[in-house]
């Protein structure tokens, strides 16, 4: 069997198919000339932030897993793969403590001024510390999790490690799940209202496409940290840019982009008061790994091991003949 890697994922993946007697084709480029003679015969595909769309998909005739190196699926045409049964998996397994810990660090560093701090001390500052802009503590502070996912959980594990309030909107939880976790669910309207900090852990879709916007930053209070490692489009990018420009809310930390790469012009990238990454949340060493493999898995257990197939990583259960 031939299967078909979209983009440079860690070794170890590459490996374990092999090792199961797959070849594995690599690939790199992805201009749709190039690509399409070879994918055209490959039963599975492992792929990162590429786009898998129709044009391409239906050029695959002997298909049967799309496994993405990741949580989100923005970039594979899921219409196209339920109609045609194909399967689409997820790394649900892999990704969440490097995703919580980024969310913790960019809380840190915003809270702690940590940038300032640093500038002050290189620059032969270091009498001038009281000068320095307030910073404060997590210690007490109400974060609103968006999503209570894995991601989301392992994120209100070490907000409550740091004596944190932590209050949880997702309405597909079930609020005893949330309660049993040490956390408060809550309704959106007043999460924004109360909130020190927020962090997104959504999927991209209709429904939260610019879930954030113009009127939900008033609502914010001014001491408001907003984390973003989900998806850029959830966010409002040019209200997120008035809001942080006029001091509506304190700082923002952005690991997506509506549009990635941004332009290199990004009126964000003029701000001072914004953390800004790119989209690398997930891409610690370990997690690397654990994607890599686990993503590699997942094709290889759908076509050749189905009863360890971890049915929770196929998004498209419902779709399939099981």
């Amino acid at each position: 069997m031939k299967i078909a890697i979209l983009g440079k994922i860690h070794p170890d993946g590459l490996e374990f198919l092999r090792s199961k007697n797959f070849e594995v084709l690599e690939i790199n480029s992805f201009e749709e000339n190039k690509l399409t003679p070879l994918i055209a015969d490959v039963e599975g595909i492992v792929i990162r932030t590429a786009n898998l769309k129709e044009n391409l998909l239906s050029k695959c005739k002997n298909l049967k897993i799309v496994a993405r190196h990741g949580v989100g699926y923005d970039n594979i045409d899921l219409e196209y793969i339920n109609k045609k049964r194909i399967a689409l998996a997820i790394t649900g397994q892999s990704n969440a403590v490097s995703v919580a810990e980024h969310v913790m660090t960019m809380m840190l560093t915003l809270s702690k001024n940590i940038f300032a701090s640093d500038s002050l001390t290189r620059s032969n500052g270091f009498e001038s510390k009281a000068d320095l802009p307030d910073f404060f503590e997590l210690y007490q502070k109400k974060i609103l999790i968006l999503g209570f996912g894995r991601i989301g959980q392992a994120l209100a594990k070490r907000c409550l490690g740091f004596e944190m309030e932590v209050i949880v909107y997702d309405p597909f939880i079930d609020n005893e799940i949330i309660s049993s976790k040490g956390c408060k669910p809550i309704n959106l309207l007043d999460g924004f209202k109360t909130a020190d900090y927020i962090s997104i852990h959504l999927p991209l879709n209709k429904k939260t496409m610019n879930l954030i916007s113009d009127s939900e930053f008033k609502l914010f209070k001014k001491n408001l940290i907003l984390i973003n490692t989900a998806r850029g489009g959830i966010v409002d990018e040019e209200a997120m840019y008035k809001a942080l420009k006029s001091k509506r809310i304190f700082a923002a930390g952005i690991d997506v982009f509506e549009k990635e790469p941004p332009p290199k012009n990004h009126k964000l990238f003029s701000l001072d008061n914004i953390l800004l990454t790119p989209h690398n949340s997930a891409l610690t060493l370990e997690c690397r790994k654990r994607m890599s493999v686990e993503s590699c898995m997942n094709v290889f257990n759908y076509l050749k091991n189905i009863n360890e197939l971890n049915k929770k990583n196929i998004v498209n259960l419902s779709n399939l003949n099981f």
